[in-house]
């Protein structure tokens, strides 16, 4: 019944948005409801299925098991944090059609979070890909909601892009169902898929694999079809951001990883090889273009490339060890990105710039959002005690147990890399003598709440983590392992 509470609450909430009201913040607060709804429905089902059994409302139609539990917990926070933010972002829409606007947002919105939902607890596997499509097509009007021309051009560049690798996933998709079809099976899901690539030809299997790979990759934001992901993190509002940067990315590469047992299962197929391959150019690339940005929010997007790639690293090295870290990497990744976005927001709205050279001494002169903005630095460069640093560490730690020295060897000096990019940058924006006079020293107070929110789980997952999500990643890196 969870699973559809967490399907259909959102969709019965664009619907409702879009209804005139009298109150301009009816869709807001709506949705914020709405959200934390959803988010109440996501935890119900981590704890179900960090018993060890998946939830099957429907089978072979509505699933989820640990690995779609803990994809679940992720959109549902950050959709939960992101529509707080929201209502700051949506009440300064002053035009004459404002209101008008202000639906169409939350509408969008909320198509775009139930899009999202979709992913994890899904069973059918083109019906997975509708639902990753679909996440796009939603998003694409968020990207461009600001009507600046950059905004459009950034979304027209986003849509471009992820269709092409949309259509690249579908095709290797279409290999794959033909196969399980030559092979008997009566059903087109992740579990079928996985009894039946033994069968299959390797070379089929392999072949499809790397159609899917570049699909679902460019997607996550993966090298070389990586272009979209800076553009449109830059000029989106920053609580879509949060979304497209936080979890977006992630449910891709969700359907990615979900792949890579399936295609291990073939003989002689050894897509972990690719993985690890596009991991690495992925970080290299990131950690390079880390040093030279000049925009805040351009840096967090590259951010997110860098650890889009650590995870594929993580699963490319195999191994129990490296899946939980890969797992662990996802989630903590989620949590501090999209606080440092959130964050981000605050700082555009009280100086009015992207630029990095352009603000200093934000500590000074708006203490909470240089608190904000400095921790959040720390959190994804992968420093201590954050959960990003514990999650790098254990894919660390794996692959120099599994012996793979070369690759690990590499990963930390890219890591390195990205670490100084990342706190060169942003310290500078925090500390020093102001340049300019800020537009306001305070950010809106539903600013300040998301982000006090969202950093609550990155602070404290560094610290301490409760039993029932050790044991949901726990879970997660077995269902990687099958």
């Amino acid at each position: 019944m969870e699973l559809f509470y967490v399907l259909g609450l959102p969709l019965l909430t664009a619907f409702l948005s879009l209804l005139p009201a009298k109150n301009r913040n009816f869709p807001a607060a709506l949705t914020i409801l709405d959200a934390l709804l959803v988010l109440a429905a996501s935890w119900l089902v981590v704890l179900k299925v960090s018993g060890g059994a998946p939830i099957i409302a429907v089978k072979d139609w509505l699933e989820c098991d640990a690995f779609g539990g803990l994809l679940l917990l992720l959109v549902s926070f950050v959709g939960f944090t992101a529509a707080i933010f929201s209502w700051g972002y949506t009440k300064n829409i002053v035009e004459p059609n404002g209101a008008e606007r202000v639906r169409r947002y939350y509408w969008r919105y909320n198509l775009f979070l139930a899009s999202m939902l979709a992913v994890p607890i899904l069973a059918q596997l083109t019906l997975v890909w509708m639902a990753v499509e679909l996440t796009t097509l939603l998003s694409v009007f968020l990207v461009s909601f600001p009507n600046t021309p950059e905004a459009i051009e950034a979304a027209w560049k986003y849509a471009v892009l992820t269709c092409m690798g949309a259509a690249l996933a579908l095709f290797g998709i279409l290999m794959l169902y033909w196969g399980v079809a030559a092979t008997g099976g009566d059903a087109f899901t992740w579990t079928t898929l996985l009894n039946a690539t033994p069968n299959m030809p390797p070379i089929l299997v392999e072949t499809a694999f790397l159609f899917i790979l570049v699909g679902f990759g460019t997607k996550a934001g993966l090298v070389p079809l990586h272009t979209w992901l800076p553009d449109a993190h830059s000029q989106a509002p920053s609580a879509i951001c949060a979304l497209l940067s936080g979890v977006e990315t992630s449910t891709a590469l969700y359907c990615l990883i979900r792949m890579v047992p399936c295609a291990q299962g073939a003989p002689g197929a050894a897509p972990e090889k690719w993985i690890l391959a596009f991991g690495l150019a992925t970080c290299a690339c990131a950690a390079l273009l880390l040093i030279q940005v000049r925009e805040y929010k351009r840096l967090l997007a590259f951010s997110t490339i860098e650890h889009m790639g650590i995870i594929l690293v993580a699963v490319g090295l195999g191994g129990s060890a490296s899946y939980f870290g890969a797992a662990y990497q996802m989630m903590s990744h989620s949590f501090a990105k999209s606080f440092c976005f959130l964050a981000a927001g605050a700082v555009l709205r009280i100086t009015g710039t992207r630029d990095i050279g352009s603000i200093r001494g934000l500590i000074h002169e708006s203490p909470f959002v240089g608190t904000a903005l400095l921790v959040g630095a720390f959190a994804i460069s992968g420093a201590p005690p954050f959960a990003v640093f514990l999650s790098e560490l254990n894919i660390l730690r794996a692959g120099i147990s599994s012996a793979q020295y070369v690759a690990t060897g590499l990963l930390v000096v890219f890591i390195v890399i990205a670490f100084c990019g990342i706190t060169f940058h942003l310290s500078r924006m925090v500390f020093g003598e102001p340049v300019a006079k800020l537009k306001r020293a305070r950010p809106p107070l539903s600013y300040v709440f998301s982000i006090v929110l969202a950093g609550i789980p990155m602070a404290l997952f560094g610290l301490y983590m409760p039993n029932s999500l050790m044991e949901l990643l726990r879970l997660a890196s077995h269902a990687l392992g099958r």
